[in-house]
């Protein structure tokens, strides 16, 4: 059973390597690119979308992992939520999606307010269909700290620090993180359906 990765990004493919083994292929290297239109309202929902295209492409014999993140403000509605890579438009960058993030914390004159980072996991095969959750709780601020991580990192954060992931060590991020707790969950579940 071979065990896919639906995404080329190699930041991802190295964090996933490092749970499922040098094994994992990367869809990129099986197959040319095509487009997901990512619609679904949820996490869980446009990792499926994904993990499903990849696995319908492939067929018998493979078992595709796809994952979908973000972070939610509460105090923001929830928002960016599912929008978080294109919070600032279908274009935008990391650096965009952050300062619009900021501007809105300012907007509502707060300096610091409670936010999560949530990793959906799906897992596609001819067993079924499986989808895992991961959670990191904490903070959001007003300003960006810290020039590690990615994403919205320099103002978030964890729950029990106070230093922002663009700040924290990756060794600290490797443990607390979202997908971390996400790829923990789906480990066991993949040596499963590999059997």
């Amino acid at each position: 059973m071979k065990l896919v990765l639906a995404s080329g990004n190699r930041g991802k493919l190295r964090e996933f390597r490092e749970a499922f083994g040098p094994e994992l292929a990367s869809v990129s290297e099986l197959m040319e690119p095509i487009d997901i239109v990512e619609d679904a309202e949820s996490f869980a929902g446009n990792a499926l979308l994904k993990a499903r295209a990849i696995y319908d492409r492939l067929g018998p014999g493979h078992l595709v992992i796809a994952d979908d993140s973000g972070i939610s403000v509460p105090l923001l509605g929830g928002t960016p939520g599912i929008y978080s890579a294109r919070y600032a438009g279908e274009a935008a960058d990391d650096k965009a999606n952050l300062q619009k993030l900021i501007a809105e914390l300012k907007k509502k004159g707060v300096h610091r307010t409670p936010a999560y980072y949530t990793a959906a996991i799906a897992i596609v095969g001819e067993k079924g269909e499986y989808v895992v959750h991961g959670w990191m709780h904490g903070e959001v601020i007003d300003e960006a700290r810290g020039e590690k991580g990615f994403g919205y990192d320099p103002i978030f954060i964890p729950e029990g620090y106070d230093k922002t992931l663009g700040e924290l060590e990756e060794s600290i991020k490797a443990e607390i993180s979202h997908r971390a707790k996400a790829i923990k969950l789906a480990r066991p579940l993949i040596e499963m359906l590999r059997k």
